[in-house]
């Protein structure tokens, strides 16, 4: 399967603006890419890549006065598998996870352990541990949260998704990783692109948020949003929550004027049309 994704985001800037882009396909997805991935700017300006603590490659750009805007166009291949389910996945002791694992049993800035450590036992403390542990978290949280883009708001955490049960993507991906952490699972939190492949169009395309645990010694995708096995993820990055994986971290002031992000399924006449000489 080859898919075609992108963005266009743009930001008014009084004064120049240093900005710290997390927008670039996972190193781990890097060989599967079937066109360059680059991230375009207009004006032309300096892009400075690095990897982040999570293994994120991260850009570093400074905005200039006025007009500024960032893109990217890419094709990249894909099994077209749906999201592996593994139902006897077992849960690992604590005491015997990886060191790598731990730092995402603990509390992080959207994700509060404390405040959800009482309502994760009760509600799944009679649960069998694993998988089934796990499921039964995404079946809560699918059912507990009202989306609506007209709820996001970037403060919201975990305990607040919990008590206000309304908002967008990430909402559903905190409030479930909190709970696993609760549980002593690890959980991580994941961002990119996932298109309307095999499933019926849901709406207005975005960047995605999903989580992974760690089960049975490796990492299974979740998506408490969707609640359903999915085809196409395109992982952009990992870490403890939204924090660590924010598109855009702008120190200074910058007004966002356009966004649009493009996921697509490109067919086999689509993909003969376009593989002739440039």
């Amino acid at each position: 399967m080859r898919i075609s994704a992108g963005f266009t985001i743009a930001y008014d800037c009084p004064p120049p603006v240093p900005m710290l882009l997390t927008l670039s396909v996972h190193p781990g997805l890097r060989d599967r890419l079937l066109t360059p991935e680059w991230i375009r700017t207009d004006p032309g300006v300096e892009v400075r890549q690095y990897l982040d603590g999570f293994g994120n490659l991260c850009s570093r750009v400074l905005a200039p006065t006025g007009r500024f805007t960032l893109s990217s166009s890419f094709d990249i291949s894909d099994d077209g598998a749906v999201d592996i389910c593994a139902p006897c996945a077992g849960q690992v002791a604590a005491q015997d996870l990886p060191d790598s694992a731990l730092v995402y049993l603990l509390g992080s800035r959207y994700c509060e352990t404390d405040q959800l450590m009482q309502t994760a036992w009760s509600l799944f403390g009679g649960t069998l541990p694993g998988w089934a542990r796990v499921q039964a978290v995404c079946d809560f949280v699918h059912g507990h949260i009202r989306f609506g883009y007209e709820h996001a708001r970037v403060t919201r955490s975990a305990w607040d998704a919990y008590r206000e049960r309304v908002g967008v993507c990430r909402d559903y991906a905190h409030l479930a990783i909190a709970l696993c952490r609760c549980l002593n699972i690890p959980a991580r939190y994941c961002t990119g692109y996932l298109g309307d492949i095999g499933v019926p169009v849901v709406g207005e395309m975005d960047f995605s948020a999903w989580f992974e645990v760690y089960l049975d010694h490796r990492w299974y995708a979740f998506d408490a949003r969707n609640n359903q096995p999915r085809i196409g993820r395109v992982l952009i990055a990992r870490g403890r929550d939204a924090t660590d994986v924010a598109m855009v971290n702008s120190f200074g002031p910058a007004q966002l004027v356009e966004f649009r992000v493009v996921t697509v399924e490109r067919t086999r006449s689509e993909t003969a049309e376009g593989s002739g000489p440039c």
